[in-house]
């Protein structure tokens, strides 16, 4: 699978949250933070994506939508 940084990111504007990046084929979600971490989340559908980089708070659509339903983020 392709390393989240190869995919190209969409920048977010978010405190916490610096861009995203969505891979259809394998269906992982990787969302870079402004530390400079990476989380990959796999099993996610387009709709988490859109919903990510279009939410008014990313980071609250990340916890409700993402995160808690799919605590198996990991981490490069």
């Amino acid at each position: 699978p392709a390393h989240p940084i190869d995919m190209r990111l969409t920048p977010i504007k978010s405190s916490n949250i610096s861009g995203a990046a969505y891979n259809a084929a394998t269906r992982i979600l990787a969302v870079q933070f402004k530390s400079g971490r990476v989380y990959r989340y796999q099993d996610c559908l387009p709709w988490h994506y859109r919903g990510l980089i279009e939410a008014p708070s990313a980071g609250k659509f990340l916890n409700t939508h993402i995160r808690r339903p799919k605590a198996k983020a990991r981490h490069h």
